[in-house]
Formats: structure tokens, sequence, C-alpha cells
């Protein structure tokens, strides 16, 4: 029997056709990295360590990820029921929107903030409402509380935000989730450690929130692929039963728990970013250059129409930098990573020899509306 098909070609979801598509520009990354907010130095000695106790019969085995699990729930002081570790955040997000929203669903996000949540968020509905922050990047509380509706079913605030630095209180994130009870609040402190505030302690408190944390900025961890969520054990079930089984690959399983036994090494990175941020500003005010205020691990600044010029110039003196430009109400603008200090004095080094090479001035921004001059800084209001 013949059958006639008129169709020519296999065509996916119409969501998948239109949500958008992320594209790392990871490409001949051989310079100093300051470009994705990575870990410039190396994870703790321990992780080495044990990396070279891997054996042949261990890549045989498929991971098991509970006993992980219960350690890293210690070590927040949850319980092992309220922990969910993931292929990094990207993938918690992702499980996030499966678990949680029906194709008529609302989500609310803040915008500039990390691109993933408008990719795995436009898979499962088209109605993501995006709140644009104002001038200074800042949080928009009262014009995202006012972008919830009863048909909310999930909020996602960064802080710190990405690429921005900018933080939110603890106040307004509960008063978010507290505005919509229907709706999951997840908070997304992948930057945490370089901020050092948390509303972990408000889980037990606050049953629709989840927090998502990363093992790849201040841990190192980037390319073992590890992160989680955490939050009451009703709704991480869910979370729980949309992943896959075996998500976190085993050595980055074996891994985790020396890097997290080793608080010495993580406290040691922290300052060094700590203080590296502080240098970085301090430089950017001395050259003029408009910049953010940062609580992360990397600074935003307004270079104006040179920003692609910079990128370049940076590159052929060996320091990587990200472009921000595409991003929601950051035209011009460039984030530079903070590492170790030796990498931020290279940074700094770099920065100061391609703003002149390419012949910046700071009237090149374009005198930006919203502005006003202290000195040498230019504070965003």
């Amino acid at each position: 029997m013949s059958v006639t098909n008129s169709v020519t070609e296999v065509r996916p979801r119409r969501a998948v056709l239109e949500m958008p598509e992320y594209h790392p520009p990871l490409a001949g990354r051989t310079a100093l990295r300051l470009d994705f907010n990575e870990n410039t130095f190396g994870p703790s000695p321990r992780v080495l360590e044990r990396l070279q106790k891997v054996t042949l019969e261990g890549l045989t085995k498929y991971p098991e990820r509970e006993g992980v699990e219960r350690i890293v729930a210690a070590h927040f002081g949850l319980q092992g029921e309220q922990v969910l570790l993931t292929n990094g955040v990207d993938e918690a997000i992702h499980l996030m929107c499966c678990a949680f929203l029906e194709a008529e669903d609302e989500v609310v996000i803040c915008t500039p903030s990390f691109f993933m949540y408008d990719v795995s968020v436009t898979m499962m509905t088209p109605h993501l409402k995006r709140v644009q922050a104002g001038p200074t990047l800042e949080f928009p509380f009262e014009r995202f509380m006012a972008a919830i509706t009863e048909r909310t079913k999930l909020m996602i605030v960064a802080s710190p935000n990405n690429p921005t630095g900018a933080v939110v209180s603890r106040e307004h994130l509960l008063a978010i989730a507290k505005a919509a009870p229907q709706a999951v609040m997840m908070v997304d402190e992948a930057y945490y450690h370089f901020y050092g505030e948390s509303v972990m302690g408000d889980l037990a408190a606050v049953p629709n929130l989840i927090v998502a944390r990363t093992f790849s900025k201040a841990y190192g961890l980037a390319n073992l692929r590890i992160g989680m969520l955490a939050g009451n054990a009703r709704l991480l079930k869910y979370l729980k039963k949309v992943s896959s089984p075996y998500n976190v690959n085993g050595v980055a399983l074996d891994c985790l728990p020396e890097a997290l036994a080793d608080e010495a090494y993580l406290a040691w990175y922290i300052e060094q970013v700590r203080v590296g941020r502080e240098r970085m500003m301090t430089g950017l005010r001395e050259l003029g250059v408009p910049f953010f205020p940062s609580h992360a691990n990397f600074v935003l600044m307004n270079i104006g129409p040179k920003h692609k010029e910079l990128v370049a110039a940076m590159r052929a003196h060996g320091v990587l930098l990200r472009d921000r430009s595409a991003d929601p109400g950051c035209d011009g603008f460039v984030r530079i990573t903070i590492g170790v200090e030796e990498h931020v004095r290279q940074g700094l080094a770099a920065l100061r020899s391609s703003l002149e090479e390419i012949g910046w001035s700071a009237q090149q921004t374009g005198e930006m509306a919203g502005h006003k001059d202290h000195g040498s800084v230019r504070e965003f209001e």
C-alpha cells in the first residue's frame, strides 16, 4: 500500500522554531579568559587529587547522584530530599520550565539578565514577560511586581544579576514570592559567593521558593558542569521526576565533595575576587570609564560606539572581554571578569593600552542620559 504525504520535511514544534538560540562565542579562547565569568585560577587542589584517583572501572559505571546530594544538602544545612544536583544551572532552569509551565502560563523575568531564561521559558510557553531595568540597571521592583498576574506560574530573579552585577534585597525577593503563591519563585544565586547574602535560609518558611546555585564560578568546576536546585521536598520531587537519573556525570560527583570540603581555598579565591573587583573599579574611575558597581565576579562598563574595537584590541593584547551590546538596554557595554590579583593587573594594563590605541574618550559614550559626574566617576542614577 502506498501512502501519499504532502509533507516534504520534518518540522519541530512551533515553539522550537520561534525560541531564541544561544551561540556562546567560545572559539579561540586561548588568551587570558576575562569574558565568561569563570574562575581564572583553578579549583581546589583537592579536586585535582581526586581526579587522579579516577579508575577505569569507575568510568564504566553509571553515576549515582543521591549520595552526593545528601553531602551537598548537609553542607548547606538542608535535607537530602531538598536538593537536586543538575548539569549546571542551565539544566536547572530547563527543568524548572519543564516541571511547572503549561503553554498558557506566564513567566516574569527582569532584563537584561541571563539569556538562558529566555531560551528555556519560550521552549514551553510564549507568555514571557520581560521587565526592562532602567538606566541604572538596578532591579525594577515595583514594575516587576506590577507584571505579576493570576496567570503567572514562574518568576526568575538573579541576584547578583548577570551582566549587571546588581543585587535584589532579601525583602524584595520574599515580597515577590509572597505576591504569587500560585507561582514558583526561582532565585538564581550563581554569583552568591561574591556577594554573601542569600535566601537559602528562607526555604522552610517560603513554600514556593527555589534557589539555584552553581559550582562553576567560585569553585572553578565549569568544565565538569554541575549546579544545584534547593527548595522544599514537595517541589523538588517534581523536578527530580523530570530530570534524567544520570544528568550529572560521575567525575563531577566524585569531585564536588572535595571542592566543598576545602573551605580555606574557597575563602581565598573569594577574597581575591573581592579585592580585585575594587581594584578594577578604581582603575575604571581613573580612566574615566563609566561602569556599574558590581557585587559579582565581573564589572560591566560602558564604552559606547567603540565597544567592538575595544574587544578586538584587548584580544590583540591577550585578554578576552565579553561584548554585551546585544543585551536589552546595554548598547555599547562590555563586561570584564574579575579573577586573581595577577589577572586583574593584566586586565587593567591591557585596558589602558587598548583604550589609548582605539582613541577612546569618555565623551564617545554619548554623554549618556541618566548619569552624573562625580570627579572622574560616572555613577548611574
